[in-house]
């Protein structure tokens, strides 16, 4: 397995993994604008035939009141290839690079409630916290728990530069 920054080369197979493994589905120009505007926040994970088994789709919240931080907009990984530790993986990568890119603080999600398998991966395996509900977040009306994960202490355990 080989995890990369994606490439705009990679949207179409990255948006081909998201129709495959979520009920959240985006139009092609929304990837276009995280790849372009955030190209160093987006990443890949490669089966060794080089075909894309799983993403993260991240990008930096711009109208950030606080401090810097990113949010992942989508992270996918397709089911003949999970429990390898890629999500982590792909995680991992977007948090260090959104820390020495942009100095980000923290990180944040949201996750569907009934979906018990990611969050599990984000309580347990990314200490990620649940910060708050939102009612009727997803498009059928299910509500969602907006996570958080702090990068300040997790950067310094990695020993990642932050950005000045």
């Amino acid at each position: 397995m080989n995890i990369r920054c994606a490439t705009t080369e990679d949207l179409i197979n990255m948006q081909h993994c998201n129709l495959l493994c979520l009920p959240e589905n985006y139009q092609m120009k929304y990837y276009m604008y995280h790849g372009l505007s955030w190209p160093q926040l987006s990443f890949v994970a490669e089966d060794e035939k080089g075909k894309i088994v799983g993403y993260v789709l991240a990008k930096m919240e711009e109208e950030a009141e606080d401090d810097p931080h990113g949010h992942i907009t989508s992270l996918a990984v397709k089911r003949s290839h999970r429990r390898l530790g890629l999500a982590q993986k792909l995680m991992d990568q977007t948090a260090a690079s959104m820390v020495e890119t942009f100095n980000a603080k923290y990180v944040s999600l949201h996750v569907r409630k009934s979906n018990r398998a990611a969050l599990n991966l984000y309580t347990q395996s990314l200490k990620f916290q649940i910060s708050d509900i939102e009612p009727k977040y997803y498009a059928d009306g299910e509500d969602a728990y907006a996570m958080k994960r702090d990068l300040v202490q997790w950067a310094n355990q990695q020993g990642l530069s932050p950005a000045d």
